[in-house]
């Protein structure tokens, strides 16, 4: 059961300082004045739960399309649709719908946080009242999320960390990313200080201090990395600041161990996946049949983004395993037999389907990744049928899937699944890879060593023992000076993919490593997706424009709307 499941889903309005009464002559029963709103603590508890409430919107069908790379494409990609056919090609416009909302739905949370945290700081109690700098924490966990989401998407934005009171404080303009990075690390060290750990007892839909260190170590790579300046050119701090940056991600990881509650999840710890009876499955597998199936686990899932609808309709619709599955064919039944069988899944993405050769044979987690089957419906025997897929070009993600979700559905197309944010596993190998930079890579390896473990991989300690286990890796154009360092990060380069594909960082992990356009080219150029005469289904590479592809555009409504933007919008847009 989803322990956000009954969560009060709150209208943006409510959640504005810009009063309702021009708008209406009677106060409706769910109008609050600001006073009112603060007075109660059940108001208050409410109002950080509308924060959370943003999350589903954007976490939801966007994020699938925004976090497409070198492992994954949309199907059709060559039909523009001015949406997430568009992002997965690098043919995006500035009037794309899905990064106009998702821009909408960023500036929404962010507004939302800053509401609350500016209104429970301003409580009379709040000094004394340990709950309520809780949630104060709590609030300034979820700014920093959506404000990273701003830096990594659009780059320089407008922004601010106090409430819209009037129309002329809602456009501002463009803010350096280091001041909103230093920003978001002052949440995130106020967030870890104000939150507790998490326990056996704790939801990975709530966040925790785990939360807080694990989204500070990501923000902190990601800042010692390249980023698109507004001048059209890709760069990087100064190596004495990223040397700072990474000691700052390792004294993070210490923290980790020092608590050592966190772990990476086996059958061993006690958390039902929900085929207990199944004891062939590897504990990678595992794992993501736990978040299919619904069951919460705090030990290795840090923060979840939490999807459920009572209907199938109203709430948070979640797409998690229909549209980046494995297909299953829409049951031809009755309405009265929704209980009895599995939903469909569209299937709209497609996997690169190189990955699944990458893999040595016994790692278990390339056929988590990899899905080479789906399900037709047989009206013959009144059921789905599993059928393997032998066109490599319809091999699908495969962590989340239809048949590892309890029996039944209340709309075909609609899942309750869970999207896991930050894991454990990214924890380790985000501090192997700080260590690896400040020079320590025997500590890198071990760490890597811990995450391929779980996976029945074969423990290795240099690259070329990395490679005689996994012989058919590409040979990259990129990482090989020669060094012990280089040769950890070619390493790090598939072991994260392995790992945490679809996950949402394998995009985001190429840009600070400086070598998205390559990696797409590269794989456009040996995927056998392309070699069906001039059908180019995975075209990534053939579009991507380094300079450019790096950001998403600032949406047009909003480069005419603001005019302190000056009707500039991001490099070669």
């Amino acid at each position: 059961m989803k322990y956000l499941k009954n969560i009060v889903v709150l209208m943006a309005g409510c959640m504005s300082l810009v009063s309702c009464e021009d708008k209406l002559t009677e106060k409706p029963n769910s109008y609050y004045t600001e006073d009112e709103f603060f007075s109660d603590p059940d108001n208050v508890e409410m109002g950080i739960l509308g924060i959370y409430n943003v999350l589903p919107s954007l976490y939801g069908d966007y994020a699938m399309a925004f976090f497409a790379s070198d492992d994954t494409w949309y199907a059709s990609t060559g039909n523009s649709d001015s949406g997430r056919r568009d992002i997965s090609a690098y043919t995006i416009t500035t009037s794309n719908r899905y990064v106009e909302n998702a821009w909408t739905y960023t500036y929404q949370g962010l507004e939302r946080a800053n509401y609350m945290i500016a209104g429970i700081e301003a409580m009379d109690e709040y000094e004394s009242n340990e709950n309520l700098h809780e949630l104060v924490a709590e609030a300034k966990f979820l700014r920093a999320l959506f404000s990273f989401n701003l830096v990594l998407y659009w780059g320089d934005v407008p922004y601010k960390t106090t409430p819209t009171n009037s129309y002329e404080e809602a456009y501002l303009p463009r803010t350096s990313r280091e001041d909103i990075y230093d920003q978001i690390i002052e949440d995130l060290t106020d967030a870890e200080e104000g939150m507790d750990w998490a326990t056996s007892s704790s939801s990975p839909e709530r966040a925790t201090q785990a939360s807080a260190r694990a989204l500070k170590m990501r923000v902190l790579l990601q800042r010692a990395g390249y980023s698109l300046q507004m001048d059209g050119t890709l760069q990087r701090p100064e190596d004495n600041l990223r040397q700072e940056y990474f000691t700052a991600v390792t004294e993070e990881w210490e923290a980790f161990e020092a608590n050592g509650y966190h772990e990476l999840y086996t059958t061993d710890n006690g958390v039902s996946n929900g085929f207990d009876d199944d004891h062939t499955i590897g504990n990678y597998e595992a794992l993501f049949r736990t978040f299919s199936y619904g069951t919460l686990n705090s030990r290795e899932s840090l923060f979840e983004v939490a999807f459920y609808t009572v209907d199938g309709s109203t709430g948070a619709r979640g797409y998690w395993g229909t549209y980046n599955g494995p297909r299953v064919d829409a049951p031809g039944i009755n309405t009265t037999e929704t209980s009895d069988f599995m939903g469909r899944a569209n299937a709209m993405y497609r996997v690169v389907p190189e990955w699944r050769d990458f893999f040595e044979e016994g790692d278990n987690r390339r056929d988590v990744m990899v899905c080479t089957y789906n399900y037709t419906w047989d009206s013959d025997v009144y059921n789905h049928v599993k059928e393997e897929v032998t066109d490599v070009r319809s091999w699908y993600p495969g962590k989340w899937r239809r048949e590892w979700m309890p029996i039944g559905y209340k709309e075909p197309n609609i899942t309750d699944v869970n999207y896991c944010m930050l894991r454990y596993a990214d924890v380790v190998l985000m501090a192997a890879e700080a260590y690896n930079e400040l020079g320590e890579t025997s500590t890198a390896w071990t760490l890597l060593n811990r995450v391929r473990e779980r996976a029945q991989a074969t423990q290795v300690n240099s690259l070329q023992e990395y490679r005689n286990c996994q012989p058919n890796l590409l040979e990259l154009p990129f990482f090989n000076g020669g060094t012990a360092q280089d040769d950890f990060r070619a390493a790090l380069y598939w072991e994260r993919a392995f790992e945490l594909a679809f996950e949402g960082m394998r995009k985001y992990d190429l840009i600070r490593w400086g070598i998205l356009e390559e990696a797409l080219v590269m794989t456009g150029n040996n995927t056998h997706a392309n070699t069906a005469g001039t059908n180019r289904p995975y075209v990534a590479g053939d579009n991507f424009q380094t300079g450019k592809h790096e950001l998403f555009p600032i949406p047009l409504d909003e480069i005419q709307a603001n005019p302190l933007l000056e009707n500039k919008n991001n490099p070669n847009y």
